[in-house]
């Protein structure tokens, strides 16, 4: 680990859970060390969403370019779509010493444990499957075929939670951020991530 690197938290969890919506409300209260990684998607805008705010919105010819660039920290097909990760952005914030959230899938979340084992991964969970599907049904962008596969997909997932360093229950917005910015927190105060700093201190007195 370097000594004054960003931490790299990584935030995902099955589709519907909210990850956006906590994701947004975490980077309204965010301070100038916190940065947010916008992902890379081919799927198509929802209401409201922006090019460059939201999403970088590209084709799939795009896309498969920039995987065969290396250009990806992490990227995975969604149903039908692809998502991922620019590696520039997050190399460059964490070199700065600033932190980088990560709102990504499950898939892409496995790669970046393989490539980033010193990141912190956070599972986002819905308080049942129930509650899951009506968030899915109630979006209004999904036909009834594709909501059953994303509650099957979602089941799987799920499955993964033990890969993840902390699990926070998505069952109110406001609560769900204080739990992940709690976590944030205390990251920083790990004692390898300080171990440096006082080594540091003791050498010089």
């Amino acid at each position: 680990m370097e000594r004054n690197e960003g931490i790299l938290f990584v935030l995902s969890g099955p589709s519907g859970v909210g990850k956006g919506t906590v994701r947004e409300a975490i980077m309204e209260g965010r301070n100038e060390t916190l940065h947010y990684s916008i992902s890379v998607t081919t799927r198509k805008p929802r209401d409201g969403e922006i090019d460059g705010v939201d999403y970088f919105f590209k084709s799939k010819v795009e896309f498969e370019q920039m995987i065969k660039n290396n250009e990806l920290l992490e990227w995975a097909e969604y149903v039908g779509n692809y998502y991922g990760t620019p590696i520039k952005y997050v190399q460059k914030m964490l070199k700065k010493g600033n932190d980088v959230l990560l709102e990504i899938e499950v898939q892409g979340a496995m790669q970046v444990k393989q490539n980033f084992p010193n990141a912190v991964f956070i599972f986002l969970m819905p308080p049942s499957l129930t509650e899951l599907k009506n968030r899915i049904t109630n979006r209004g962008t999904e036909e009834a075929h594709l909501i059953e596969n994303r509650m099957s997909v979602a089941k799987e997932e799920i499955q993964l939670m033990t890969q993840y360093d902390y699990v926070v229950e998505n069952d109110e917005v406001e609560a769900a951020c204080h739990r992940i910015q709690a976590i944030i927190c205390a990251e920083h105060y790990r004692k390898d991530r300080l171990y440096y700093k006082y080594k540091n201190m003791l050498e010089v007195e």
